[in-house]
């Protein structure tokens, strides 16, 4: 219900403002929100050459001279068109339009994700037709049941968890989703009622989107293209933040759900994984920016091919379950593989409604509204410049994992890869989820319409991770 909220308001109050700019002027074309590409030059009004060189002779000159070529001046472009028209420009379009997105979710994102989805839900039907996710439920029953009572001991969604949490820790995003989608349609099994999401899936969902991470890869590489001293050295701070995140996910829906955390096997694995994170940061902080880069990229590459290899090995050595089930080991892949392609089939119509909803928010200017409120807020209570400079990110990130990415870039390249505005923004890119998105995929792909408390209590994860990030770049940096 609330993401229904989310969709329909920010569509409807995008577009009234929208006609509101248009009718008083302040919006010259609606051109770019329904047919714009992100970074076009924003088109602010337009002139006959033959009055523009009455008004201006020296600057039409100048704009002939570059022929159809923008010619810049100061903040403003002029594009001087063939059908004697010169286009007058001030900034840049924030996101692409309506028909753009809808081309680019599919060419850029769905297909891609169909790739993910038809490979690795091919080796979870290995899994599961070897036998090895119910001998792997029932060695992490004892754990998953203390969170997830509602589900029945051993149950098959276990072992998909367990597969995404790894994944997600080892920053393999791309196999992460398939596995954590895995989840959602086994627990949808035994999901009472099929169009609200039960207290599992909340649960489950909470922890993905917090993203427990050891190895930031992509942001290591973006740290890497802006020349930092030392790429890798956003690691530690953020393992702290995404754990701290993890925790406050666990934590906040278990309140909510009246699940009691304070029992021996719950603090176990909580003590288990922080001395794993520990030894591993121990040893990563040995070593110099170079043999870093290459340990922890061969870590999560490795790490990916090992889970491959134990599949198929596993499956080759219990063949006979296969034979059992009057298949084989090839056949009962391509099967699994098709029902990762029809899940990805499903998704799409929330992917295009949730992208598309976004891109009209971005466009109409509300979205920068939101933003210079939010920083002249911080700025009465004299929050560090630098900090506030990085908040963008930080509010972007669970809107649009793209938008989010290039107030980064921008941040690294304005203020430095090294500052603490640099640093900062790599922080709430890598520490957060794309939480709007991961809830319309996730619940769109098992059909759920209400997702009950998910989305609040995601976004106030990714409120404790910006706060977390804060203190934490502070102190380590």
């Amino acid at each position: 219900m609330a993401l229904s909220r989310f969709w329909s308001f920010i569509i409807v109050l995008s577009v009234i403002y929208l006609f509101i700019m248009l009718s008083t002027g302040r919006q010259y074309t609606l051109s770019s929100v329904v047919n714009g590409k992100q970074n076009d030059a924003l088109v602010i009004a337009e002139l006959p050459t033959k009055q523009l060189q009455q008004k201006d002779s020296v600057l039409f000159s100048k704009i002939q001279a570059n022929g159809t070529l923008p010619f810049q001046q100061g903040d403003t472009s002029y594009l001087n068109l063939e059908n004697g028209v010169v286009q007058l420009c001030v900034g840049k379009q924030q996101a692409d339009g309506i028909f753009p997105t809808c081309k680019n979710t599919i060419t850029d994102i769905w297909l891609p994700l169909i790739g993910y989805l038809t490979f690795f839900c091919g080796l979870l039907n290995l899994l599961n037709d070897s036998n090895a996710i119910s001998k792997l439920a029932k060695i992490l029953a004892p754990f998953f049941v203390k969170i997830f009572p509602e589900l029945p001991k051993d149950h098959a969604a276990y072992g998909f968890m367990t597969m995404n949490f790894a994944a997600n820790f080892l920053g393999l995003d791309n196999a992460a989703t398939p596995f954590g989608l895995k989840a959602m349609e086994s627990m949808q099994e035994v999901n009472l009622t099929k169009d609200r999401a039960s207290n599992s899936q909340i649960m489950f969902l909470c922890l993905h989107a917090a993203g427990l991470t050891l190895i930031p890869t992509s942001i290591i590489g973006y740290r890497a293209a802006q020349h930092a001293n030392n790429p890798a050295d956003i690691m530690l701070p953020c393992i702290i933040t995404s754990f701290v995140g993890t925790l406050a996910a666990l934590i906040f829906v278990s309140i909510k759900q009246r699940i009691n955390l304070i029992n021996f096997v719950v603090l176990g694995v909580v003590t288990i994984i922080s001395a794993i994170i520990g030894l591993l940061l121990f040893y990563i902080s040995k070593l110099d920016g170079i043999e870093k880069f290459h340990f922890t990229g061969n870590l999560s590459n490795g790490a990916l091919l090992f889970i491959i290899l134990l599949i198929v090995a596993y499956s080759i050595l219990n063949e006979k379950f296969f034979t059992l089930n009057q298949t084989n080991i090839f056949d009962s892949f391509i099967h699994g593989a098709k029902d990762g392609f029809t899940t990805g089939v499903r998704v799409l119509p929330y992917m295009v409604a949730m992208l598309v909803a976004l891109s009209v928010f971005r466009n109409s200017g509300l979205m920068n509204i939101i933003m210079n409120g939010i920083t002249s807020t911080l700025n009465i209570f004299k929050v560090d410049p630098q900090v506030i400079n990085a908040i963008p990110v930080a509010i972007m990130r669970p809107f649009s994992a793209g938008g989010s990415r290039g107030f980064m870039l921008d941040a690294m390249k304005t203020y430095g890869a090294d500052s603490l505005t640099g640093q900062l923004s790599c922080l709430f890119q890598g520490a957060a989820e794309t939480t709007f998105y991961v809830v319309a995929l996730y619940f769109g792909s098992v059909n759920i319409k209400d997702s009950r408390y998910a989305l609040g209590v995601m976004l106030l994860v990714d409120l404790v991770c910006v706060i977390t990030a804060i203190f934490v770049c502070k102190l380590y940096f």
